[in-house]
């Protein structure tokens, strides 16, 4: 670890030697008088039966009113907790707040620094629209295009952050409160010191905090929807051990706030604790579905993927409907609630035809048909088994042949690697963009050590039991159904309801667990998705305390002690897990990229265009504002496309074709990294391994990259380099 001190030029009174070693450039504003005027100290308390006021005006008596005080206390300590766990081990990991600002921003490595480097065009932008014009109109991110970022990127949260710091440092400004604090900071090893700054006026310090308050207000949500699920606040307090117990299966914004989950997950929490509202009501109110809509609009405008969340959803609620446990009018009610929003983000995102031609949009359709059919199942179908395979056939056939139609009438490609991705997983399907996919060890699949660490805290083994029990009910009722055919098959939709309102109290159960279902195919297939899986795992243990469905344990007081004994035991393994990660004590330091940013802002002209590894060409984005060609956000085909032209680098390809490519992307400069050329995450998985796939006819030619590591001429000239980077540049005649 590099050491950082600070340059001693005076102490203030009240420092102590503990104290980080640093030098205050700025100066802290008089204090505020903590004296009170007189008459005041009592006028709290000149209402001694305020309590059964707000419970009478809230329908609460005054112990459902402590009761829910309880709950939103301990909500709150939860989510507090949260908040200070993740910015521990963000700063332990990388001692961010002594970093300076171009390596703040170098930490944001891949893709969390193209988002990042939005956010700070806007906070750099004269004025808030200004900037939003700017990422409108980026002619930066795949030169020569000029591109829409918000549409392509989804952006609303750079965009919500950007203007959120511009009012916040607006306001201080004015009032003329310091927002920050910075210190000149000692790097050691005959490095030159840099300026390091802290405090919500840093654009870095501001954006990781925002990202670390929301997610600390999920975690307030993930006690609310366990002890509302379970009907116990010990409910709550079950989900939110075993998400600490299991933090680093179930979350990575610690190490990663920039991502896209970063900021859509908190509102899909939030989603699905409405969802289990609006399944526990008998006739849910026009504001539980709007708040549904709205929350759903939230998890979606954030993260291009929330689409395909939604579509498991929808397929598990689809799938209570067919067993009965949903009735047909509660189901078209959320299904149009899913349009609308579809419809409204579709209009927010400038009308991105992902959204149109997804298996999620085609779904709603093909789901609201079938239950506006439901009378002709019936008619054509003999009710039972039957009509629910028909039923389920007729989902699944529609939406695949609706979803493929649309594609071809919107022209849509850009979702074609995701196809490709799936059928990797299942035949021995490959191409390069599949392979630039699953060779990334978090679009593989499932590790065998993600369920064991499952097991290690009885997280699988309590999950299993739920599900179990689950399973049973569900057995039993379906059993019950299909015994009464006869009766059933003449009712009307209200007689319906009102007999099966038995079957219906185990609706959010059977959705739940389905929805578990669901998330484990996906956490199998791309072990990246177990951010779904184990977090909804940790919602299902809170049915440990569910009287309904453990209440043969025996009285409360025994279930409770159960239950206890059971956490005593998850914690010998959850405690291990949280040591370990507060052990994690680490200092970022990148040096040789420095160096290279460096020299790009000194020695390029502002429009170079720039071309390489993905993840270089956020960081060059970012911190030196160069035109790229390329870049790490890999869903779009035109991108895909350009990525492949500048990957001819590290191909067996001829070098007049690399160069040829290059020049037909306008390259000025190209960053070329051994590593990328020699590295191998397993067999099949290096880049001239993968451009084999691609270019048989070249298997057995020495890799291009390697004769240019010997020399660059006579088709590059190299005018940079050091250990990891030499820059070549692209001679030509004209661009």
């Amino acid at each position: 670890m590099v050491a950082k001190t600070r340059k001693q030029t005076g102490k203030s009174p009240g420092q102590t030697p503990t104290e980080r070693d640093r030098n205050l450039h700025h100066v802290s504003p008089h204090s505020k008088s903590n004296i009170r005027r007189p008459g005041r100290e009592s006028k709290a308390f000149s209402h001694p039966n305020g309590l059964s006021v707000i419970g009478h005006k809230l329908g609460l008596t005054s112990s459902s009113l402590w009761k829910l005080g309880v709950t939103i206390l301990l909500a709150g300590l939860t989510g507090y907790l949260h908040w200070y766990h993740l910015s521990q081990l963000f700063e332990n990991d990388r001692h961010f707040s002594h970093l300076s600002n171009l390596e703040k921003e170098m930490a944001f490595r891949t893709e969390m620094g193209l988002y990042y480097s939005y956010y700070k065009t806007i906070i750099k932008a004269p004025s808030f629209l200004d900037g939003l014009h700017m990422i409108m109109n980026d002619r930066l991110t795949e030169y020569p295009l000029v591109i829409n970022t918000l549409k392509r990127f989804n952006l609303y949260p750079e965009v919500v952050l950007a203007s959120w710091y511009r009012l916040y440092t607006g306001v201080m400004g004015y009032f003329g409160i310091p927002t920050k604090m910075c210190w000149s900071i000692n790097r050691g090893e005959g490095l030159t010191p840099v300026d390091s700054c802290e405090g919500l006026g840093d654009p870095a310090y501001f954006y990781v905090a925002c990202v670390f308050l929301l997610n600390g207000a999920m975690m307030s949500l993930f006690f609310i929807y366990g002890a509302y699920l379970s009907g116990s606040r010990l409910g709550g307090i079950v989900t939110t051990l075993c998400f600490f117990f299991n933090h680093g299966e179930s979350t990575r914004v610690m190490w990663t706030p920039p991502l896209r989950e970063s900021f859509a997950y908190p509102f899909l929490v939030l989603q699905m604790l409405l969802l289990t509202y609006i399944l526990r009501t008998r006739n849910p109110s026009r504001t539980a579905l709007v708040a549904l809509g709205i929350s759903t609009l939230c998890f979606m405008l954030p993260w291009q993927f929330a689409q395909f969340v939604l579509l498991t959803q929808v397929a598990s609620l689809f799938a209570s409907y067919i067993l009965g446990y949903l009735v047909a009018a509660k189901m078209q009610s959320i299904l149009v609630t899913h349009m609308i929003t579809l419809g409204v983000c579709f209009i927010l995102m400038f009308g991105n035809s992902m959204l149109l031609t997804s298996f999620y949009a085609s779904s709603l359709i093909s789901i609201w048909v079938i239950i506006a059919l439901r009378d002709r199942f019936n008619q054509v179908f003999k009710p039972g088994i039957v009509i629910w395979v028909m039923q389920g056939l007729a989902w699944v056939g529609s939406t695949v042949l609706l979803k493929f139609l649309l594609s071809t009438v919107f022209g849509a490609s850009d979702d074609a690697h995701i196809s490709g991705l799936i059928k990797s997983k299942f035949t021995s399907y490959r191409d390069f963009h599949t392979l630039m996919y699953t060779c990334a060890a978090e679009f593989d699949f499932m590790e065998f050590e993600t369920p064991v660490r499952y097991l290690k805290t009885l997280l699988l083994p309590i999950n299993l039991l739920v599900v179990a029990l689950v399973a049973a009910r569900t057995v039993q009722d379906l059993f019950r159904t299909l015994t009464q055919e006869a009766k059933t098959s003449a009712k009307t939709e209200d007689a319906d309801e009102a007999a099966g309102s038995d079957v219906a109290a185990n609706a959010e159960l059977v959705y739940h667990s389905l929805q578990l279902v669901a998330f484990t195919v996906l956490a199998i297939l791309i072990m990246r998705l177990k951010l779904f899986l184990t977090p909804h795992m940790c919602i299902m243990a809170s049915l440990l305390c569910s009287r309904q469905l453990f209440g043969w344990v025996g009285e409360k007081f025994r279930h409770q002690a159960v239950v206890f004994g059971l956490v005593a035991m998850m914690a010998v393994q959850g405690a291990a897990n949280l040591q370990a990660q507060w052990a994690i004590i680490g200092e970022f330091s990148n040096l040789p990229q420095e160096e290279l940013l460096n020299w790009i802002q000194e020695s390029t002209r502002p429009d170079s265009v720039f071309a390489g590894a993905m993840p270089t060409m956020a960081s060059v984005k970012l911190s030196t504002g160069r035109p790229i060609v390329n870049h790490p956000h890999y869903e779009d085909a035109g991108l895909r496309e350009r990525t492949k032209l500048v990957y001819s680098m590290y191909s067996r390809m001829s070098g007049d074709a690399v160069k040829q490519n290059l020049m037909t992307l306008g390259v000025d400069f190209f960053i070329l990294e051994d590593s990328w050329c020699t590295r191998r995450t397993r067999p099949g998985c290096s880049m001239p391994e993968i451009w084999d796939v691609e270019n048989p006819e070249n298997v057995g030619k020495i890799p291009f990259c390697t004769h240019l590591s010997r020399n660059s001429r006579p088709y590059f000239n190299t005018v940079f380099s050091n250990d990891i980077y030499k820059v070549l540049k692209v001679s030509k005649d004209l661009r």
